[in-house]
């Protein structure tokens, strides 16, 4: 016990049983299954998290996010034609569009221990994450999540082969932050929906 805790008694007890759960929750997280760390630290960066079991659970998923936000007959920008079909069913425009209210995209993984969301040109073309709309969808697969970002680079060189894709980014910020850090400089954040498939 310290001298100065001796004399001015024990006022810093609850700070250093706040500090063990802290370590405590980290070490649990540490050691937890990829799914658990990256559902934990998605939601911990303030992502929304729809676990859906078929494709009909994405559509009607999708359509609640519609409803929620009161996006019908609006604008969306989707790159991905095999996503199309969601914006065609629920006459949404994404041709030429000027005014888009979200992103609809897929991803190339989702990295558990930040909880982040690795694109590349495939999902978002050359936009920057800040050229890209506020409001994002991502329509995504259990087999998708990865430990860490390096293990998403190794997925993709093998994936790809030859023919990589380029402007491979992540996105890890969904709500702004009540403090700023010097990581979340230059970074805004995102209101992002994840439709998560189960595919394992």
């Amino acid at each position: 016990m310290s001298l100065f805790r001796k004399f001015f008694g024990t006022g810093n007890d609850a700070s250093d049983e706040e500090k063990e759960s802290e370590f405590n929750n980290l070490q649990a997280n540490l050691s937890a299954p990829a799914d658990e760390k990256f559902t934990f630290n998605f939601k911990k960066n303030g992502g929304k998290f729809l676990y859906c079991e078929n494709l009909d659970e994405v559509k009607e998923q999708f359509e609640n996010i519609l409803e929620e936000n009161d996006w019908f007959e609006c604008e969306a920008i989707c790159f991905e034609p095999k996503l199309h079909h969601l914006l065609d069913e629920n006459k949404l425009e994404y041709k030429n569009v000027t005014n888009p209210k979200f992103l609809l995209a897929s991803c190339e993984n989702l990295i558990a221990d930040e909880g982040s969301i690795l694109f590349s040109s495939n999902q978002i073309k050359q936009n920057k994450p800040n050229d890209l709309p506020v409001n994002i969808v991502i329509i995504a697969t259990t087999s998708q999540i990865l430990e860490s970002k390096s293990d998403g680079l190794r997925v993709i060189k093998k994936k790809y082969d030859k023919d990589y894709p380029t402007n491979i980014t992540t996105i890890k910020y969904f709500e702004k932050a009540k403090e700023e850090d010097f990581l979340q400089y230059g970074s805004s954040a995102k209101n992002l929906y994840l439709l998560l498939l189960e595919d394992l």
